[in-house]
């Protein structure tokens, strides 16, 4: 069996330098339209593939965009990994995903391989400081951020304080007065800016209402079933348990119910829950939720990054909208 041809018999055969067919066929400009023809047919009759390794080293891309979140094994984040992927393979690139757990601030982004090896990279919650922003936007590679504002980046962003405030003022608006808050705030890395916003939100709304903030009522889910399911367990325990709960999102939100199911109560007869995404089962269950369209996310942070390989950088943030669906898990407080 022959050999494939090699861009140096392209180059024999069309009587130029491998410099020149490199150029041609990568449809660079300064190569004359004759000379470009006659490199197009000469790779045509030795029927030559570029070699996609290759042509990445020459042109110094890559075609593989990073991506960095908290944690792996997240519903919220494995759809904006889902969005940005089919996005970018369409685009011909690979998607790398890492998680970020080291809180030790001198692990910067940029020295993580995979980082240093993509073309771009997408943030998704992980909280970053000032210096290191200033740092990647010194840096080669182009940089989107997903879910907060981080300085000298454009990003995907939602208004988190806007879906606590509208989750607690729709349990508000049924009757209830003794409500409750699930969220969770990471240590390090992953103290991300969404639980901060959505307990401000929570309180905002609180105070809007001239209701009193009870803080025995703010507890730790740690943004999983298993903590949303403690969560409750300390909620009902309290001498004076709530009527309603606020979960910072629909995955805490199961675990709650979950532990209503445990003690023989339902939702919205005993307690409302209402949660934060609109996740794949939350219609099963009925859970009323601020629904997130969390695919987009993922997808429109691609968008971005590729428009800014391309050159294009418009400057401004992309806003994404949610919005209430009320099912039957929230309804008025028991009299």
């Amino acid at each position: 069996m022959s050999s494939p041809p090699t861009i140096e018999d392209v180059a024999n055969r069309a009587g130029v330098s491998v410099a020149t067919v490199s150029r041609a066929l990568r449809d660079l400009p300064n190569v004359a339209p004759a000379t470009r023809a006659r490199v197009e047919a000469a790779a045509a009759e030795l029927d030559y593939r570029p070699d996609p390794s290759a042509s990445a080293l020459a042109s110094g891309r890559t075609k593989t965009i990073a991506m960095a979140v908290p944690m792996l094994d997240s519903w919220y984040f494995s759809k904006v990994m889902a969005g940005a992927e089919t996005v970018l393979a369409a685009a011909g690139y690979d998607l790398l995903v890492f998680a970020v757990h080291n809180d030790d601030p001198g692990d910067r982004l940029l020295h993580r391989p995979v980082v240093r090896r993509a073309d771009a990279l997408i943030v998704v919650d992980i909280d970053i400081s000032d210096e290191e922003a200033a740092e990647l936007a010194a840096s080669r590679i182009e940089v989107v951020a997903v879910g907060m504002k981080v300085p000298q980046m454009e990003a995907v962003v939602v208004d988190d304080h806007r879906v606590a405030f509208d989750a607690t003022m729709h349990l508000v608006s049924l009757g209830h007065t003794r409500i409750a808050l699930i969220g969770g705030v990471g240590e390090g890395r992953q103290q991300f800016s969404v639980p901060i916003e959505r307990r401000a939100g929570f309180v905002a709304a609180m105070t809007a209402a001239g209701l009193a903030l009870d803080e025995a009522l703010i507890v730790d889910g740690g943004f999983s079933v298993a903590g949303g399911h403690r969560a409750m367990a300390d909620l009902m325990d309290l001498t004076e348990p709530p009527t309603a709960v606020f979960a910072m999102s629909d995955e805490m939100a199961f675990g709650a119910l979950r532990e209503l199911w445990d003690r023989d109560m339902d939702a919205p007869a005993d307690v409302s829950v209402i949660g934060v995404d609109n996740h794949d089962v939350a219609d099963l269950v009925g859970l009323t939720t601020m629904q997130q369209q969390v695919v987009e996310h993922g997808a429109q942070a691609a968008r971005l990054l590729l428009r800014h390989l391309l050159g294009e950088r418009e400057g401004d943030d992309v806003h994404v909208h949610t919005g209430l669906i009320e099912r039957s898990s929230t309804g008025p407080p028991r009299r």
